[in-house]
Protein backbone atom coordinates (compact mmCIF):
# COMPACT_ATOMS: atom_id res chain seq x y z
CA UNK A 1 0.00 0.00 0.00
CA UNK A 2 2.86 2.38 0.80
CA UNK A 3 4.30 1.81 -2.67
CA UNK A 4 1.01 2.82 -4.28
CA UNK A 5 0.87 6.02 -2.21
CA UNK A 6 4.46 6.85 -3.17
CA UNK A 7 3.81 6.23 -6.88
CA UNK A 8 0.62 8.33 -6.88
CA UNK A 9 2.37 11.12 -4.98
CA UNK A 10 5.26 11.14 -7.46
CA UNK A 11 2.88 11.20 -10.42
CA UNK A 12 1.00 14.16 -8.97
CA UNK A 13 4.27 15.92 -8.23
CA UNK A 14 5.52 15.58 -11.80
CA UNK A 15 2.18 16.61 -13.26
CA UNK A 16 2.20 19.68 -11.03
CA UNK A 17 5.71 20.57 -12.17
CA UNK A 18 4.67 21.17 -15.75
CA UNK A 19 6.17 24.56 -16.61
CA UNK A 20 3.74 27.46 -16.85
CA UNK A 21 3.58 29.18 -20.22
CA UNK A 22 4.45 32.85 -19.85
CA UNK A 23 2.35 35.39 -21.75
CA UNK A 24 5.47 36.87 -23.35
CA UNK A 25 6.16 33.54 -25.07
CA UNK A 26 3.14 33.92 -27.38
CA UNK A 27 5.39 35.93 -29.71
CA UNK A 28 7.02 32.59 -30.55
CA UNK A 29 3.75 31.57 -32.27
CA UNK A 30 4.48 33.74 -35.31
CA UNK A 31 5.67 31.51 -38.12
CA UNK A 32 5.01 28.24 -39.88
CA UNK A 33 4.06 25.17 -37.82
CA UNK A 34 3.65 21.58 -39.02
CA UNK A 35 1.44 19.21 -37.06
CA UNK A 36 3.29 16.10 -35.85
CA UNK A 37 0.61 14.31 -33.85
CA UNK A 38 -2.65 14.57 -31.95
CA UNK A 39 -2.82 13.02 -28.47
CA UNK A 40 -6.32 12.05 -27.42
CA UNK A 41 -7.63 12.22 -23.86
CA UNK A 42 -7.39 8.43 -23.55
CA UNK A 43 -3.66 8.65 -24.36
CA UNK A 44 -3.84 7.39 -27.95
CA UNK A 45 -1.72 9.18 -30.57
CA UNK A 46 -2.44 9.91 -34.21
CA UNK A 47 0.83 10.56 -36.02
CA UNK A 48 1.17 12.82 -39.06
CA UNK A 49 4.43 11.69 -40.75
CA UNK A 50 3.99 14.08 -43.69
CA UNK A 51 1.70 17.02 -44.39
CA UNK A 52 0.52 18.89 -47.45
CA UNK A 53 -0.11 22.04 -45.43
CA UNK A 54 1.25 24.03 -42.50
CA UNK A 55 -0.44 26.40 -40.05
CA UNK A 56 0.86 29.96 -40.36
CA UNK A 57 0.41 32.10 -37.25
CA UNK A 58 0.97 35.84 -37.09
CA UNK A 59 0.70 37.44 -33.65
CA UNK A 60 0.97 41.12 -32.72
CA UNK A 61 0.28 41.92 -29.09
CA UNK A 62 -2.85 40.11 -27.93
CA UNK A 63 -4.31 39.45 -31.39
CA UNK A 64 -3.40 37.73 -34.60
CA UNK A 65 -4.50 35.10 -37.08
CA UNK A 66 -3.91 31.55 -38.26
CA UNK A 67 -4.30 30.25 -41.78
CA UNK A 68 -3.47 27.10 -43.69
CA UNK A 69 -0.68 27.37 -46.23
CA UNK A 70 0.73 24.87 -48.71
CA UNK A 71 4.43 24.89 -49.57
CA UNK A 72 5.22 25.13 -53.26
CA UNK A 73 8.19 23.67 -55.13
CA UNK A 74 9.72 27.13 -55.62
CA UNK A 75 9.87 27.74 -51.84
CA UNK A 76 6.83 30.01 -51.67
CA UNK A 77 3.49 29.27 -50.00
CA UNK A 78 -0.01 29.18 -51.39
CA UNK A 79 -2.78 30.18 -48.99
CA UNK A 80 -6.54 30.19 -49.23
CA UNK A 81 -8.77 33.05 -48.08
CA UNK A 82 -9.91 31.34 -44.85
CA UNK A 83 -8.47 33.14 -41.84
CA UNK A 84 -8.99 32.32 -38.18
CA UNK A 85 -8.64 35.44 -36.04
CA UNK A 86 -7.02 34.94 -32.64
CA UNK A 87 -7.43 36.80 -29.37
CA UNK A 88 -4.99 35.90 -26.59
CA UNK A 89 -6.02 36.05 -22.93
CA UNK A 90 -4.98 34.75 -19.53
CA UNK A 91 -7.33 32.65 -17.40
CA UNK A 92 -6.40 30.85 -14.17
CA UNK A 93 -2.64 30.91 -14.90
CA UNK A 94 -3.24 29.62 -18.43
CA UNK A 95 -2.77 31.25 -21.81
CA UNK A 96 -5.94 30.83 -23.88
CA UNK A 97 -6.21 31.38 -27.63
CA UNK A 98 -9.74 32.34 -28.71
CA UNK A 99 -10.25 31.52 -32.40
CA UNK A 100 -13.01 32.92 -34.58
CA UNK A 101 -14.11 32.50 -38.18
CA UNK A 102 -17.27 33.50 -40.01
CA UNK A 103 -18.61 30.03 -39.21
CA UNK A 104 -17.44 29.15 -35.68
CA UNK A 105 -15.56 30.17 -32.56
CA UNK A 106 -13.59 28.07 -30.07
CA UNK A 107 -10.76 28.27 -27.55
CA UNK A 108 -7.54 26.32 -27.09
CA UNK A 109 -5.03 26.36 -24.25
CA UNK A 110 -1.39 27.07 -25.03
CA UNK A 111 0.19 24.14 -23.15
CA UNK A 112 3.80 24.48 -24.28
CA UNK A 113 5.81 26.61 -26.69
CA UNK A 114 9.44 27.22 -27.49
CA UNK A 115 11.42 27.96 -30.65
CA UNK A 116 10.85 24.41 -31.99
CA UNK A 117 7.70 22.99 -30.38
CA UNK A 118 4.07 24.02 -29.88
CA UNK A 119 1.32 22.16 -28.01
CA UNK A 120 -2.32 23.32 -28.01
CA UNK A 121 -5.19 21.64 -26.08
CA UNK A 122 -8.84 22.02 -27.07
CA UNK A 123 -12.03 21.65 -25.02
CA UNK A 124 -12.19 17.91 -25.81
CA UNK A 125 -8.71 17.54 -24.20
CA UNK A 126 -7.06 16.70 -27.54
CA UNK A 127 -3.48 17.93 -27.64
CA UNK A 128 -2.11 19.11 -30.97
CA UNK A 129 1.68 18.83 -31.18
CA UNK A 130 3.46 20.95 -33.80
CA UNK A 131 7.05 21.45 -34.87
CA UNK A 132 8.32 24.79 -36.17
CA UNK A 133 9.26 25.04 -39.83
CA UNK A 134 12.20 27.27 -40.63
CA UNK A 135 11.71 29.22 -43.85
Amino acid sequence: MKKVVVVVTLCLFFLGCQPKVEKESVTLLTGYWEIEKVVFEEGEDKEYPSNDSFDYFEIKGDTGFRKKVMPQLDGTFQANDLVETIRIREKDDQIILDFKTDFAQWSEELVRIDAKELVLRNAEQKEYHYKKQVR
